[in-house]
């Protein structure tokens, strides 16, 4: 049996063809990286330029946050961690949230920069919105399960990422 190169372009997120429900397919993620992305630059940037937030102590200090939720977080240890460098952990969060969120609105390395989503709403989940009660007060566990569907199908459409593989698909038929 030989082994050659695949050399069918099809991809049905890149296919122009169909009706409106295909269009709408292709489409229907966009919505949650705009969201997604535009919330989380929102989190990042306001994190930065509040003067408060930023400081190991004081009224809306990072610090006082995780010396208040300590008790009732899921791990008290995260909190232990953070505490330890609570300006060093709020910027942390702050271009961590940034990054995520440019990711993914652009669609560059958009799996990654979901997984980057997940695991900051996670931690902020088991953490600081642990206490809320019923559970879906809380909003960072809504926050993680939103960006599971981008954690496995990317950004197909109007992103850097389909622009980057279409490049590479070029370039390999034209190596054919």
């Amino acid at each position: 049996m030989t082994h050659g190169r695949r050399t069918e372009t099809y991809s049905p997120h890149l296919d122009r063809g169909g009706d409106w429900r295909d269009t709408a397919t292709r489409y229907a993620l966009l919505p949650l990286r705009i969201f997604l992305g535009v919330t989380f630059v929102y989190a990042g940037l306001d994190k930065l330029t509040d003067s408060a937030f930023l400081k190991d102590s004081g009224a809306g200090s990072i610090g006082d946050m995780m010396r208040a939720v300590r008790d009732s977080s899921a791990i008290p240890t995260l909190i232990d961690l953070s505490l330890k460098n609570p300006v060093g952990f709020g910027y942390a969060i702050a271009f961590g949230e940034l990054a995520v969120g440019l990711g993914v609105l652009v669609g560059l390395l958009t799996r990654l920069a979901a997984l980057g989503g997940v695991l900051i709403s996670l931690s902020l989940w088991l953490t600081v919105s642990w206490a809320s009660d019923p559970y879906y007060y809380g909003n960072d566990l809504p926050y993680m399960m939103a960006w599971i569907p981008l954690v496995l199908a990317g950004a197909p459409v109007l992103s850097l990422d389909a622009a980057l593989r279409a490049r590479r698909r070029r370039g390999s038929a034209d190596h054919t």
